[in-house]
């Protein structure tokens, strides 16, 4: 599904369902050099039991004209603007690594409009080594072998006979990053993720509860590094759920059903 955001197109994947605006919404936010189909399988289910999906491309990604976000403020921009061209009033919100931070922002924005907020992968802060700053914007194909690598937990996950995760995460992000011809969306997701400084005063504006599923051999986003977010969500008073999920940094091809579960019983409270 294609909407109009800010005078450009937005690409929306549904899960496979038409868009029905008596059901509840969640948006599904992918993290950088990845697009909507990194939640193949928990869109496809949550679109089939009872859910719209919004599984987004961020702008200048993929599918999603526009100019692609150079931070995480303009990304949760985007976010409320694509909630506002659907017609969606109130929205869970699900985000991955970058994806995860541009959910916080949008959900700390939204107050009660955000019924949900589910982080996986996260960190808080995000930082992102120079070296690997560096090879994004002048090696792009060294850092996504690197990234590909410090990703993952392991190269063939229970997600199918012939599944191949490195693979696959090295042929998505070089289609992601040749989809747009005028921007290094790699260096600039990265570099959003490196600035953001918004983190504990965003969660301290969230009224909705939380759910952090982690990667257990994460070594993008280690678990201890969400622990000041955890901390955070507490503070606030909000519900806190703390998942670990048997995986690396791509919790939703490594731990699909996992994943899927966590997100599956965390939205049906």
């Amino acid at each position: 599904m294609y909407l109009d955001v800010n005078g450009a197109a937005a690409y929306c994947y549904t899960g496979g369902k038409p868009f029905d605006g008596a059901k509840p919404t969640v948006v599904l936010i992918h993290g950088v050099l990845n697009d909507h189909s990194v939640w193949a399988l928990q869109s496809r289910y949550l679109a089939h039991h009872g859910w719209n999906v919004l599984a987004v491309d961020l702008p200048g990604h993929c599918r999603s004209a526009g100019d692609a976000p150079e931070s995480v403020e303009r990304a949760a921009d985007f976010v409320i603007a694509l909630l506002q061209a659907a017609g969606v009033e109130r929205a869970a919100l699900a985000g991955h690594s970058w994806g995860s931070l541009i959910a916080l922002e949008a959900a700390a924005r939204l107050q009660d409009r955000a019924t949900h907020l589910a982080l996986v992968g996260t960190a808080y802060p995000m930082k992102v080594s120079p070296a690997l700053l560096d090879a994004a914007l002048n090696e792009p194909e060294k850092a996504l072998r690197m990234v590909n690598v410090f990703s993952r937990s392991t190269l063939a996950p229970p997600s199918g006979a012939g599944a191949w995760v490195f693979g696959a995460g090295m042929a998505l992000g070089r289609r992601v990053l040749r989809s747009n011809t005028a921007v290094n969306v790699f260096h600039r997701g990265f570099q959003a993720c490196d600035r953001y400084t918004g983190g504990e005063a965003a969660m301290a504006r969230v009224t909705a509860p939380v759910l952090f599923a982690l990667g257990g051999q994460d070594q993008m986003t280690q678990p201890k590094a969400a622990q000041g977010l955890i901390a955070a969500a507490r503070s606030a008073g909000l519900p806190v759920t703390v998942i670990g999920l048997p995986s690396g940094h791509h919790q939703m091809s490594e731990a699909p059903d996992e994943t899927l579960f966590a997100l599956r019983d965390f939205l049906a409270r």
